[in-house]
Parts: C-alpha cells; sequence; structure tokens
C-alpha cells in the first residue's frame, strides 16, 4: 500500500524544497491537486501546520478539498503530509530530497494507512489507483524538475 518515484534533478536541494514545501505552489505541477492554502493562520511549511488542496480526481472529477497536516518538515531534505484528520491521516504523501551526482534524486511517494477499508480497497483497486498515482508522481517530478532546471 506504497507506491514511489524518483527523478534525478540538475538542482540543489534548496530549490527543490522551496518548491515541494509551498503548497500553494502544487497547482503548477500536480496532475490532480489544482490549488492549495494553508490554513488556521499557517504561512508556510512546519509539523503540524494544516492547509487543504482542491483536488481533481483523476484529472476529471469528481472535484473535492482535501485537509492536509505537515508531518515531516526538514528544509533541503523531507517534507510529508498527512490527508485526513489529524494525528489519522488516511494516506501519507511526502517528497525527499538527495544529494546525488550533479544534482539530488526526488522520491515522490503515497502511502495508505493499513485500515481494514483501505486494504480491501487496496486489494481490489490498488493495480488501478497505484497505476495513476506513479503516472502522476512521474508528472509532477517532471514538471517540478523543469522548474528548477529552468531557474538554475
Amino acid at each position: 500500500m506504497r507506491e514511489a518515484v524518483t527523478v534525478h534533478m540538475n538542482a540543489t536541494p534548496e530549490a527543490v524544497w522551496d518548491l515541494v514545501s509551498d503548497v500553494t505552489k502544487i497547482g503548477r505541477f500536480s496532475p490532480e491537486t489544482f490549488e492549495a492554502e494553508w490554513l488556521e493562520g499557517a504561512t508556510g511549511p512546519a509539523v503540524g501546520a494544516r492547509f487543504r488542496g482542491h483536488v481533481k480526481r483523476n484529472g476529471i472529477g469528481p472535484v473535492y478539498w482535501t485537509s492536509s497536516s505537515v508531518t515531516t518538515c526538514e528544509p533541503g531534505r523531507e517534507f510529508a503530509f498527512g490527508v485526513g484528520k489529524p494525528g489519522k491521516p488516511l494516506s501519507i504523501w511526502g517528497y525527499c530530497i538527495e544529494p546525488a551526482g550533479d544534482g539530488v534524486d526526488v522520491t515522490e511517494s503515497f502511502t495508505l494507512t493499513p485500515t481494514l477499508g483501505l486494504r480491501l480497497y487496496w486489494a481490489l483497486m490498488g493495480w488501478s489507483r497505484g497505476k495513476t498515482n506513479r503516472e502522476d508522481m512521474r508528472t509532477t517530478l517532471e514538471r517540478i524538475k523543469a522548474a528548477v532546471e529552468a531557474a538554475s
């Protein structure tokens, strides 16, 4: 109930971090989440900061808002958030930034919380949703790569 995609980028960890940790920029990169905003007075990434994302599932709908909480916030290294109630997320999404050669390897991942309902869902539909998530993560990372490499 976990998927991950890694893309090499000719960029600094800080340049990538600035894009992946600013949820208000996700609409530039994600095929599904077309906008996001910080909530409850948050203005940037910090563990516990809340935000909501506007999602167009599979790029076609339905369209809905999800709320999330930042779970990991290590500048230049890792940013992750749980989708759903604070402390009880349905899934964790994250970015890991690792120095590699002339730049960084950036891994985007998601992990479903192993509840009975989600285990059943993954057993029945995981092959399809996993494929979509992998394709969307690759698209997101390739768009981030284009942005950070153009800015270098």
